[in-house]
């Protein structure tokens, strides 16, 4: 693992203990590093956490090629996992936090968004087939992809989740169970 990893690596387990808050002096220490070190890779705490985005959402992409290649899985299984998916070293990870980056950080909230926004290649062949097969009832993937796109970007715009005590992983879950459950045909699992 090269320090830029190192360091990104770290950052997710400070930014779980303290969230937005945490400073480059928590991480300093978690890595048992100087913080002259960290700024040698990272310039400041916003280019760390812009390069943070990139690095989860990468990982992410990382377990739905994972995801879609498990002979195992249930199409619906696949699209169920595809859209929840957290590596697992994420899933404990206090999202709700991330509401915050809109007004602190804007840029970082747009990469954000991006990334949210794209990527969606495997999500949507997946849909297309689950329809093709007769497992998922016609839908306009349009709509669908933009309903689960704006219920994420509401979980990073407004602290309803950290009001509620509700985990990122929950509301992933809730808003699974209502968009999957609403969208297949029978009882197929």
């Amino acid at each position: 693992m090269d320090l830029e990893q190192k360091i990104l690596e770290a950052a997710i387990i400070v930014f779980n203990k303290k969230g937005m808050k945490f400073t480059m002096d928590d991480l300093a220490k978690q890595l048992e590093i100087s913080k002259k070190t960290i700024y040698t890779v990272f310039l400041n705490k916003e280019a760390l956490l812009y390069a943070m985005v990139d690095y989860m959402f990468d990982s992410i992409k990382e377990s739905e090629r994972a995801i879609v290649e498990d002979e195992e899985l249930s199409l619906i299984e696949k699209i169920r996992k595809i859209l929840v998916v957290l590596p697992e070293g994420y899933r404990e990870l206090d999202f709700s936090q991330l509401y915050q980056l809109k007004e602190k950080y804007p840029r970082i909230y747009k990469k954000v968004e991006y990334r949210l926004e794209t990527g969606w290649e495997t999500t949507i062949a997946l849909l297309e087939q689950g329809i093709a097969e007769g497992v998922i009832r016609p839908i306009r993937i349009p709509i669908f992809k933009m309903m689960f796109e704006a219920a994420l970007e509401q979980f990073f715009q407004r602290d309803i989740l950290a009001m509620n005590k509700i985990s990122y992983a929950e509301a992933l879950d809730e808003v699974l169970a209502i968009l999957v459950d609403g969208i297949k045909t029978g009882e197929m699992t």
